[in-house]
């Protein structure tokens, strides 16, 4: 491609004549290649929206952030928050930005939700994208056997579930040796029984009424369904359930008591853990924050990130 130098004006002295300048053709060539990287750039931050069902329905669908030139990166699969009954996709914040300059793909998907499908069909549906991801995300230069997942809130007990029990990703065909992390995020239902003895128990003592629609009926009104939702069930030892990264709010009495729960079932098997209590947050500030400078719960990501990829 030839670049031909681009004449430029600047004032010279007062009533004189304005003086041509020219522009070098290698300072020409840093320009457009200034621009081709911020076009580039801007480009990876607009997701790709894809189906992940063949004439599903219209939550059946994830997006896709990748870097230009993508090719065999790990992956992230993320699992967004809402109570089971609300969220969408798009609630990612910096999160594709922190982890596309890490070196990752990012995906990003919905789920049909409580109460049009029961949580046995939601998580499913989970598995099922993931499924299509690990079929499809070569294509958009992710490496299909490097996939790390994570989620907040109703997305961490999501992630979890899938990170601990195998059966979801067999039934869709999907590799559970490909995950290389998970990443919950201040997740109060890793252990449903006990979230539900506490919470029930606290409405009881204070004379306050049973929640219409709690974890106990989202769940399935069934003390198996309960245990079997629980990602604690589901640890032991020689499963290759991958390494975790438990973020929680340091001061929140119920999200505290499940991510070090779950991370002492989970050192008990053998499996790398660390549970990083976030302070001077919230539980949605802890989510948003992830991927900005300084932010402490960002720093332990980092840290998890480099080990996972390093093994």
């Amino acid at each position: 491609m030839t670049i031909l130098a681009a004449p430029m004006t600047k004032p010279c002295h007062p009533g004189n004549a304005a003086a041509p300048v020219f522009v070098s053709p290698a300072a020409m060539k840093h320009v457009l290649a200034l621009c081709l990287l911020l076009a580039a750039t801007a480009s990876a931050q607009q997701p790709k929206t894809l189906p992940y069902v063949e004439n599903g329905h219209a939550r059946h669908v994830l997006d896709i952030y990748a870097p230009a030139n993508a090719k065999n990166l790990p992956v992230v699969f993320w699992i967004h928050g809402g109570g089971w009954q609300q969220g969408d996709k798009s609630s990612v914040d910096t999160k594709p930005k922190w982890f596309l300059d890490k070196g990752f793909v990012f995906v990003s998907t919905n789920y049909r939700l409580l109460p049009e499908v029961d949580m046995g069909t939601l998580i499913r549906d989970c598995a099922k994208s993931f499924g299509w991801v690990q079929k499809h995300i070569a294509e958009h230069g992710g490496d299909p056997k490097r996939v790390l997942v994570g989620g907040h809130s109703a997305g961490a007990q999501l992630a979890a579930i899938l990170c601990t029990d195998d059966r979801y990703l067999k039934e869709v065909g999907a590799d559970f040796s490909s995950l290389i992390g998970c990443l919950p995020v201040d997740g109060d239902t890793y252990n449903i029984p006990a979230i539900i003895d506490v919470a029930e128990t606290r409405a009881r003592v204070h004379g306050f009424p049973m929640p219409k629609f709690g974890h106990r009926l989202k769940f399935g009104n069934d003390p198996a369904l309960h245990k079997d939702f629980s990602a604690v069930t589901h640890v032991a030892k020689g499963k290759g359930i991958p390494p975790f990264l438990i973020l929680h709010v340091s001061n929140h009495p119920d999200t505290t008591a499940q991510a070090v729960h779950f991370g002492n079932v989970l050192k008990e098997a053998g499996v790398p853990v660390t549970v990083f209590g976030a302070k001077d947050t919230n539980h949605s500030k802890l989510n948003d924050d992830l991927g900005l400078a300084g932010d402490p719960a960002t720093k332990a990501l980092d840290e998890f990130v480099s080990r996972i990829l390093k093994n």
